[in-house]
């Protein structure tokens, strides 16, 4: 059940230009929230900005859970200077975890850039649940942007970096990394980022017979289903639409439901 928590700020950390993490600390929440769910957060003080932001759980812990952000707009600019022992008002959690499973023999994490979020979160259910250690494909436009990658070497994750540039790991784009893995039938894939990297990645699972669940962004006025503001198109048809809301009906989804054409999505090389 999602609860409305004033929650105090226990860490708060930079961990690469402009992208922050925030910990607080809320025993409800986080013995409520799962891997893939997400909180909305009032980023400020006072009326404005007056909507709340969404944020993935990037960790789970007994008494708190952790926040991580890139600086993109007024809102996630005023959340980067609040400060350990200020309070946070902290909604959630609320959406569609990700569905951990033992009945796979592998797991491969695919995240780039800020998509990394919902991750260190779902490395730690699939050991805890699953007894297995999933592969990470961790990309980013250049080596400053590889996030977490220390956090998810201690978890013990295989990791595969990819850079644009070349600077760190293989000079290669997520989906080339994922058809080198060659996964199969015995494999779930799991995807977040741009929405043109999860359309690749997609279709190399499909392709490969994986299971593919992706977790979609997108801008969220309440968070619950209510505003339609956060709607994608949808392959099937759902109460007379084919569109889905990433709040309500997500925000992770298979990918076989998603109508990744609809977006006319292209990697800018």
């Amino acid at each position: 059940m999602p609860y409305i928590e004033d929650c105090p700020i226990i860490m708060h950390q930079e961990v690469a230009p402009d992208h922050f993490r925030i910990a607080v600390r809320t025993s409800a929440i986080a013995r409520e929230a799962r891997a893939g769910q997400f909180a909305m957060l009032a980023v400020a003080e006072g009326i404005y900005p007056f909507l709340r932001r969404p944020m993935s759980f990037e960790r789970i812990f007994p008494d708190g859970v952790a926040f991580l952000f890139k600086v993109e707009g007024e809102g996630t600019r005023l959340l980067a200077r609040r400060a350990v022992g200020q309070v946070l008002s902290v909604q959630g959690p609320l959406g569609r975890p990700f569905p951990v499973e033992t009945r796979f023999a592998r797991h491969i994490i695919v995240a780039g850039g800020i998509g990394v979020a919902p991750f260190p979160a779902l490395a730690d259910a699939i050991v805890r649940d699953c007894g297995k250690v999933p592969e990470l494909i961790l990309a980013a436009r250049t080596r400053a942007m590889l996030l977490c990658e220390a956090d998810f070497r201690q978890i013990g994750c295989t990791v595969h970096a990819a850079t644009d540039d070349g600077s760190a790991g293989v000079q290669a784009l997520a989906h080339e990394v994922l058809e080198r893995l060659a996964p199969g039938a015995d494999t779930r894939v799991y995807a977040c980022g741009p929405m043109a990297m999860m359309k690749a990645v997609s279709e190399v699972a499909v392709r490969s017979g994986a299971d593919c669940q992706v977790s979609l962004e997108a801008q969220m006025a309440c968070g619950d289903g209510a505003c339609l503001g956060c709607v994608v198109e949808a392959k099937c048809e759902l109460e007379g639409e084919k569109m889905l809301r990433v709040c309500a009906d997500g925000p992770v989804f298979d990918t076989t439901l998603i109508d990744w054409d609809a977006h006319n999505l292209a990697f800018d090389r």
